[in-house]
């Protein structure tokens, strides 16, 4: 068995589909249920005894402490996160509390946990921490991508609890031994994405009729990586991985994010045309930057590649037509998540921005 935290977010709840899909090993799925968790995503397992949901906090000590003597996982791997560059701006204090104290805990009762293992099941036993290339900072246009080596320059509250977290699931290894693997991935698209972010905001919004928002000049470059991808990469790695070492996950995309919105307004002329016959891309107009916004991140990949022998399945015009796909095909799905509580965060992240626009995007 495996325990799995964040497995109703985006990234967590297509690693748990696709991994039922592909073994019978059971799954404990621990998730608080944010705004971002959304058991609508693992509907198709509604009666597998195979797939345990657990709502919780990664920062309940007295939780982790049952679920691990209970269950007793041969690994952990940590989803859970507030993952939205936006949202840390505004409240910051959410992002410390789940990705550097909730981490804290997670380490904690794992390291007591995995002391209190025979030997055999102690030296099988892992926790894959899943990251991201933000907590590396930004890179200018002529710099090389990032390796593992690259030197941590967190640049907005969201990064830096990422990195923080990064620090201290290193440092439990380097001072306790605990078995541990760091993936930092790029930016991820794909089903189930909350549509906060750039790629299903421009899809629902332009389906909608509603403008098309585009920070600044739509230049910031960000490597993409389709999530089935991501999550056939953490398999891999939790499979072989060598213990304490960090692997870079990425697409080998680098795009821009203007180019991202004119892809997708393509797409969808082709797929869902409007009936006035005119282009989605009418629709796309520009809005105030975000504070501290990093201009370019672009993950080095070569690491994961030599040593493991994982390169990603889909390239980006496959991998955005299938998405552009998944979201035509489960409109119930976006209706869902359009929450009120989400219509109310939009409407406070746009309260200081010269724009009338009705959506963010976060790349």
């Amino acid at each position: 068995m495996i325990l799995v935290t964040g497995g109703a977010g985006f990234i967590g709840s297509n690693f748990v589909l696709d991994w039922l899909a592909q073994s019978d090993e059971p799954v404990v799925n621990l998730d608080c249920l944010t705004y971002a968790g959304n058991l609508t995503n693992l509907a198709s397992l509604a009666g597998d005894p195979r797939h345990l949901f657990v709502q919780g906090d990664i920062a309940d000590t007295a939780l982790w402490t049952r679920l691990l003597s209970t269950h007793q996982p041969r690994a952990v791997l940590n989803f859970a996160a507030e993952s939205h560059v936006d949202r840390s701006i505004l409240g910051p204090e959410a992002f410390v509390q789940t990705n550097i104290v909730g981490s804290f805990a997670m380490l904690e009762a794992v390291r007591a946990y995995w002391k209190a293992l025979p030997e055999p099941q102690a030296a099988a036993f892992r926790l894959l921490h899943v990251s991201t290339d933000e907590v590396y900072g930004s890179l200018a246009a002529s710099d090389p991508a990032f390796t593992e080596t690259h030197r941590y320059e967190p640049n907005s509250p969201y990064s830096a609890s990422k990195a923080a977290s990064d620090h201290l699931v290193r440092a439990y290894h380097h001072t306790y031994g605990l078995p541990v693997l760091t993936t930092n991935c790029s930016n991820n698209y794909g089903p189930y994405h909350f549509p906060e972010k750039l790629i299903p905001l421009m899809i629902v919004n332009a389906l909608a009729g509603k403008p098309l928002p585009v920070y600044g000049d739509g230049m910031q470059i960000r490597d993409w990586l389709y999530v089935k991808d991501h999550c056939s990469a953490i398999r891999r790695v939790l499979e072989v991985g060598r213990l304490g070492e960090t692997y870079n996950v990425g697409g080998w995309n680098e795009k821009p994010n203007i180019e991202i919105v004119h892809t997708v307004c393509t797409l969808l002329d082709e797929l869902r045309p409007k009936a006035d016959g005119t282009g989605y891309a009418t629709q796309i107009t520009t809005v105030t930057d975000r504070p501290g916004h990093d201009r370019r991140y672009a993950i080095d990949a070569s690491k994961i590649e030599r040593e493991l022998g994982w390169r990603p399945a889909e390239t980006f015009d496959t991998g955005i037509r299938k998405t552009v796909e998944w979201y035509l095909a489960h409109a119930d799905w976006v209706a869902q998540v359009q929450s009120g509580a989400y219509r109310d965060w939009v409407s406070a992240n746009y309260a200081e921005r010269d724009t009338n626009t009705t959506g963010v995007i976060s790349a």
